[in-house]
């Protein structure tokens, strides 16, 4: 259990707001403050809402969030924003807000009356290296980027501009089409050239269970979130991994595979101890965004890797 846990800490960014949930705001804010006090919280990481919905996140989160810092374990909620392209100039506009945002939700008579929430992470996407040089000289030291770029094509250019440079890699792994997943091989050379940069990553879409499946409503094969983050961990662990061996645990459909011991974890004649887990997640295999926390917390507890007494209930 502990290794699950180890693998799966902090690891699920919520995403409500987006297809093919896509609630409102509300129901969406309600449901990210029950998440927060479940037993299960600790999977949980950041809110992702985009830039230009914060009036409403200001509306309908005022009522949830913590005010003080009084109480263990009240900290600010954490969010993610998405931010205009980096081919766009809006971006730092966008850029402008979030340190007003933040700037604001410090100052402690504001926070008192109305809640604490801190932005330090920012998710945008980008088709260049120039476009990503441009967009970083106007993110702020205390904001972590993400950057997402094409699965199809060659990456190797832009994941190169990112090595060094403190921020991460976004890969989108689904979609509500068949044609908006990448297959195998381009995920597996995606975290292969991530790897070789030593640049983190992210994924996001279509990571709602734990192993590979086929989605029958978009008619395809879908990545489980087991998949990608062993994957993610034994590459950080050893990266003389090649692309057909990352291939074959991103494409493993039987959760029983993945053993989790009271040791480690490992994959056919490959294991990872504690200490190599929490290594390649803080270094590397950073976080999913998934509309649903319920559903992969369901199926973790199906595959008997939870408790099913540890429930968020409706």
């Amino acid at each position: 259990m502990h290794a699950v846990r180890l693998l799966l800490d902090s690891v699920l960014d919520y995403a409500g707001l987006f297809p093919p949930a896509k609630l409102d705001m509300a129901p969406t804010v309600a449901n990210f403050a029950r998440y927060r006090r479940a037993p299960e919280r600790w999977m949980l990481s950041r809110l992702i809402v985009p830039v230009t919905r914060f009036p409403e996140f200001v509306s309908e989160a005022d009522p949830l969030l913590p005010k003080t810092a009084d109480v263990e374990g009240d900290e600010p909620w954490p969010l993610s924003v998405l931010v205009a392209p980096a081919s766009d100039r809006q971006i730092v506009a966008d850029l402008e807000r979030i340190e007003r945002f933040n700037s604001r939700m410090e100052d402690r008579e504001f926070s008192r009356a109305h809640g604490r929430a801190t932005i330090d992470t920012i998710e945008s996407r980008a088709t260049t290296p120039h476009e990503i040089d441009r967009a970083l000289e106007y993110v702020p030291d205390d904001i972590f980027a993400y950057f997402e770029i094409p699965a199809d094509g060659d990456p190797r250019g832009l994941i190169a501009t990112m090595a060094s440079l403190d921020t991460g890699a976004k890969l989108r792994t689904g979609g509500l089409t068949a044609d908006a997943h990448p297959t195998p091989e381009q995920v597996a050379r995606f975290l292969k050239i991530c790897r070789a940069a030593e640049v983190p990553f992210k994924a996001t879409a279509g990571l709602h269970h734990p192993c590979r499946h086929l989605a029958t409503d978009v008619g395809c094969m879908q990545f489980g979130f087991l998949n990608v983050f062993v994957a993610g961990c034994m590459l950080w662990s050893d990266d003389r991994m090649d692309e057909k061996e990352i291939e074959k645990i991103l494409v493993e459909e039987r959760a029983a595979a993945f053993e989790f011991g009271p040791s480690g974890l490992s994959w056919r004649n490959r294991s990872l101890r504690f200490d190599e887990i929490a290594e390649a997640r803080e270094r590397f295999a950073h976080s999913f965004g998934s509309c649903s926390f319920e559903e992969p917390l369901a199926d973790l507890r199906a595959l008997g890797l939870l408790p099913t007494e540890e429930g968020v209930h409706p």
